[in-house]
């Protein structure tokens, strides 16, 4: 679904990216791992055209996308849920999921499946995201992703500041979008991830990057076998 090749990308001077290839497939979640501050946040802008890149090819869906804008990426299939979650707090939580379906004609409904999955916000639906909890906030930010019916999730440190119980609900969501999707489609998943065992728990593949390269990929089998946990301990 997703193919990056070769991926360089420079900050003020700085070799952020170093030839960085990745894949993600649809019905599996590929887990990116990484200490703080090695590059993973800068991969997922870059994969979104949120940040340019100095080289390198991006392909979604066959497709080349690698020069296309980050609004024609979420057009072409490709949701995402930045870190920090990034909700707008003055709107309701309605007026947040319908954000989600700016690329879509007007009028478009939202999914009745995004209130299967976070039943909360069909609860809070009038709230405005401002008021809502942390975990609750994280809740709104990957039903506004999913909104449009993409056919990637990229995750930027989802459990990041959640409290336990919404952890292990955003985890069920995520593997019942890689196993069933939305409508009956599987989904491809790459999740950016800081807690080793939640992200262990979901992933099907791996990639580990150290200095904006990475040092190791692979199924998970092989992973395991690898010591993937070592790869990414302080």
């Amino acid at each position: 679904m997703l193919e990056a090749k070769n991926i360089q990308q420079y900050y003020s001077g700085s070799h952020i990216l170093r030839d960085v290839s990745l894949s993600a497939q649809t019905g599996r979640v590929t887990v990116l791992l990484g200490r703080n501050g090695v590059g993973k946040t800068s991969l997922l802008k870059s994969l979104m055209g949120v940040v340019p890149i100095k080289s390198g090819d991006i392909q979604f869906d066959g497709q080349p996308i690698t020069r296309a804008t980050p609004y024609e990426r979420a057009r072409a299939g490709i949701g995402y849920v930045p870190q920090g979650r990034e909700i707008f707090g003055r709107l309701t939580v309605e007026e947040n999921l319908l954000m989600g379906l700016a690329s879509k004609p007007a009028g478009t409904p939202l999914p009745p499946q995004l209130f299967e999955l976070f039943p909360v916000l069909k609860q809070m639906l009038h709230r405005r995201g401002g008021d809502l909890s942390g975990g609750q906030q994280q809740q709104l930010a990957i039903a506004r992703a999913l909104a449009a019916g993409p056919k990637l999730l990229v995750l930027d440190e989802p459990t990041e500041g959640i409290q336990p119980s919404i952890i292990k609900d955003i985890g069920r969501v995520i593997r019942k979008l890689a196993d069933e999707g939305l409508n009956g489609q599987r989904m491809a998943v790459l999740l950016c991830e800081q807690y080793y065992d939640f992200a262990e728990e979901l992933a099907d593949d791996y990639l580990v990057l150290e200095r904006g390269a990475v040092i190791s990929q692979g199924s998970k089998a092989e992973m395991l076998s690898r010591g993937v946990r070592r790869l990414v301990s302080i």
